[in-house]
């Protein structure tokens, strides 16, 4: 980023387009790309800061309703066709928790690695109310780019050249989500062992 606000303008729009497209089609390092805009801001424009929250949670967002919308109205065929659905037995899991924690489930499953599609599919598929996932979801958003944001602004911490903490927020995401995946693996693989003894 620099002190040209047109610049800047176009970078948050680019941010919120790709994270919106990350968050339709999982492909994209969503979260990375909040941390590097974060560590870009702070470096030359602090006031930036803000608009990289407003542009990763609106992207988010947006892509958080596509996503929702698709599997609400497109059922499990338009998930299957897409990729989204794969696992049915864990997908009914997730139905149970969400009847069960619904808001709790809804604002962590951004937070967990591979956790945001199939919870969003569970609510879509179950029917979920629109109105109350817009809102849920908003939350969730907002709290996901600031979590992405604070990795980012550790990343500045550690180093002084821009390119050095986007690296480093870039390698800190990476890390968490690896460590994110180890964690769920142990935590299926102890249930399944649980299950298995009963």
């Amino acid at each position: 980023m620099s002190g040209d606000t047109r610049f800047d303008l176009w970078y948050l729009f680019a941010l919120a387009g790709a994270v919106l497209i990350g968050a339709v089609l999982p492909v994209l390092p969503t979260g990375a790309a909040v941390s590097a805009g974060a560590v870009l801001a702070l470096h030359s424009n602090p006031i930036g800061l803000v608009g990289v929250l407003i542009a990763g949670a609106a992207g988010a967002y947006v892509g958080d309703l596509i996503v929702y919308a698709g599997c609400r109205f497109g059922g499990e065929r338009l998930a299957k066709r897409i990729g989204w659905l794969r696992d049915n037995a864990s997908l009914d899991a997730l139905r149970d928790r969400l009847s069960d924690h619904e808001i709790g489930v809804l604002l962590t499953s951004r937070l967990i690695p591979g956790g945001r599609v199939p919870v969003l599919l569970a609510a879509g598929l179950a029917g979920y109310s629109w109105e109350r996932f817009a809102v849920v979801d908003l939350a969730a958003s907002s709290l996901w780019a600031a979590v992405y944001m604070a990795i980012g602004l550790l990343g500045f911490a550690l180093f002084d050249e821009p390119w050095q903490g986007v690296l480093a927020a870039i390698v800190l995401v990476v890390l968490t989500t690896l460590l994110s995946s180890l964690v769920q693996r142990a935590r299926r693989r102890r249930a399944a062992a649980k299950s298995d003894a009963e």
